[in-house]
């Protein structure tokens, strides 16, 4: 195989001053590999004659894990090397091209899939392979994954091969030395940006990772974030103020907001999809007179703005300066390009996130009740979704009259529920609006029978259905009679698992209706729901809740913390109701709840 013995590409796997022995940049390329693709083992593998190294290695066994090479009688890589291009095969028994390799029984490889790592000129020098030991059909996201690896590892051994060349360049010594530390750092900052904006959940962390990413490898005097958002730029601010540039914070507070045909290099960026560099104010005052004072209150001297491709268009642009002449050589200019890629996936992930949660939450808020006007009787609700971007959850609440046929000819009832779908995602949004449709029929189908008779039915309902809806409720409801001697109102209710309600009577005692079955879930469909009978006196106030409100994380247990609910709602019975549940909220789940909250009170009229 003559690609194997080409005099130019052993000459620079010589330059690289690679071996069969541990070498820890190449290991962690292998460790990066096995982890993003999970796969049991992958090699960073080059090819010398008669045989092929492992110099980077992640799980291979013993004893080619000690010896780290083998005969090409074992090789796969060498048709990679042969070919110049990537080879993928599910199982190599059934290949062609490998059916006769002793890969499989010397080594156990079963799934391959292996990308070529080349020189300046095109010498293909090995591969980078995630190797599987059972047949494997390889997905086009891991395949993308691990062709981005091998081109950050491609980069490595190039600069491998340049620094033992300026190594040997002795008059040079001292310049090329800082150039060798300079291009390891980039290729690190490479490293560390596919590892950490992968794992960016929000776009001011996707902003502040990359100026973590930029300030150790490229040392920029700033480095800004923007994201297209209807043909307009919106500046990502530091999310950390006390640590940014204080007239980088200015620019992005003033000018956070701007237009794609404004005169800013990152707006001319964005619209053109090309790398815009500017060099010195002269440049500026030419071509960008919108970014004048801001280029002149950062001291800058040269300014880089990268466009952020995605999958359907453009994203937004990442910009970096420095308050010096700075020349981007072609290395740099790949990593730049490199980091770029990495930050437009980040941000394209967490907007796909975002537009999801948002759908989400507009269908769960959408899906909850409008309350009824009830002459005599005040009635207050308050939905407060959870602090964490990534999560919507199931809580719901339901207020509504039962229809006087229902009631024996009397006035309207009034059926009262506060209840928590399990799960934080879109399908627990969906089955609460499925669970609150199904009990309302459930209560309307059985007239005068009371809520736990609901219940049950909704319960054999969707163990019947197999709609899965599973989690916790109250249903309460409240006669439309008053006692003649007394002006009280009868409450009958159960609860399924649920945080126990509150009743804060005239008195100014508070009571916690302790009494509650088991959870609802179509596998313990109960034959039939306890249902409890307490009378209000007037003036008094029901409290329904979700867990949200006094299960916090790290906090007291939750006895504690439903003790604590009841002594604010004794401390602030007196308020009016809807300041009253926005009261509870904020002082016991605060503006930013680590779950959603839901609130549902109602007060009876004093005498």
């Amino acid at each position: 195989m003559r690609q194997l013995d080409d005099s130019g590409r052993l000459r620079v796997l010589r330059e690289a001053g690679l071996s069969a022995a541990p070498d820890p940049g190449m290991d962690r390329f292998a460790r990066l590999v096995a982890r993003l693709v999970r796969v049991p083992i992958a090699l960073v593998t080059l090819l010398e004659p008669g045989r092929q190294i492992f110099p980077g290695m992640s799980g291979l066994a013993e004893p080619w894990a000690s010896r780290r090479e083998t005969p090409l009688s074992q090789s796969l890589c060498q048709h990679v090397v042969a070919s110049a291009r990537p080879l993928v095969v599910a199982d190599i028994r059934e290949h062609p091209l490998t059916c006769d390799s002793r890969a499989f029984s010397d080594l156990g490889v079963v799934g391959y899939a292996g990308m070529p790592l080349t020189d300046v000129d095109g010498h293909v020098l090995g591969s980078l392979c995630a190797i599987d030991t059972a047949p494997r059909s390889w997905a086009d996201q891991e395949l993308e994954d691990l062709a981005d690896l091998a081109a950050a590892c491609t980069a490595e051994l190039r600069l491998r091969a340049v620094s033992r060349q300026a190594e040997r360049a002795r008059a040079d010594a001292d310049r090329q030395a800082e150039q060798v530390r300079r291009a390891l750092g980039r290729s690190e900052l490479l490293l560390r940006a596919a590892e950490d904006l992968a794992q960016a959940t929000s776009l001011p962390q996707v902003r502040q990772r990359i100026d973590e990413l930029v300030r150790t490898g490229l040392r920029p005097a700033w480095a800004g974030l923007s994201v297209l958002e209807h043909d307009r730029l919106r500046r990502i601010a530091d999310p950390d103020p006390d640590h940014a540039h204080a007239h980088a914070h200015a620019l992005e507070r003033d000018h956070g907001d701007y237009g794609t045909l404004d005169q800013w290099p990152s707006a001319v960026a964005v619209t053109t999809n090309r790398m815009v560099l500017v060099r010195g104010e002269q440049e500026v005052l030419a071509r960008f007179p919108a970014a004048v004072d801001s280029w002149r209150q950062l001291g800058l001297e040269t300014l880089v703005c990268l466009p952020l491709a995605g999958a359907r268009g453009p994203l937004g642009v990442l910009g970096l300066a420095w308050s010096t002449p700075h020349d981007l050589d072609v290395t740099e200019r790949a990593v730049l390009v490199a980091v770029a890629g990495y930050a437009a996936q980040a941000v394209e992930r967490v907007r796909f996130v975002e537009d999801r949660m948002h759908v989400a939450r507009a269908l769960q808020e959408a899906m909850l009740t409008e309350l009824p006007a009830l002459p005599g009787l005040e009635i207050a609700a308050l939905y407060r979704p959870s602090g964490a971007s990534d999560l919507v959850g199931g809580d719901w609440y339901d207020a509504y009259e039962l229809p006087a046929w229902d009631s024996d000819g009397a006035p309207p009832a009034l059926v009262l529920t506060a209840g928590d779908v399990t799960g934080h995602d879109v399908r627990a949004a969906a089955l609460m609006g499925r669970a609150r449709s199904m009990l309302r029929q459930a209560h309307h189908d059985h007239p005068g029978a009371g809520p736990a008779v609901a219940v049950s039915a909704f319960e054999r309902a969707n163990a019947t259905l197999g709609t899965g809806i599973s989690g916790t409720l109250v249903h309460a409801q409240l006669s439309p009679r008053l006692s003649p001697a007394t002006g009280e109102r009868e409450l009958t209710w159960t609860n399924a698992g649920h945080p126990p309600p509150l009743l804060a009577l005239p008195d100014g005692t508070v009571q916690v209706l302790h009494e509650h079955g088991i959870l609802v879930h179509p596998a313990l469909v109960q034959p039939r729901r306890a249902q409890y009978r307490r009378l209000l006196p007037p003036g008094a106030t029901l409290v329904l809740y979700t867990d949200g409100l006094v299960d916090q994380p790290d906090g007291p247990d939750l006895d504690k913390s439903v003790a604590r609910a009841a002594s604010l709602l004794a401390a602030h019975a007196g308020l009016p109701l809807r300041p009253l549940v926005t009261r509870l909220a904020d002082d016991l789940g605060g503006p930013s709840p680590a779950d959603d909250v839901v609130l549902l009170a109602l007060r009876l009229p004093c005498d």
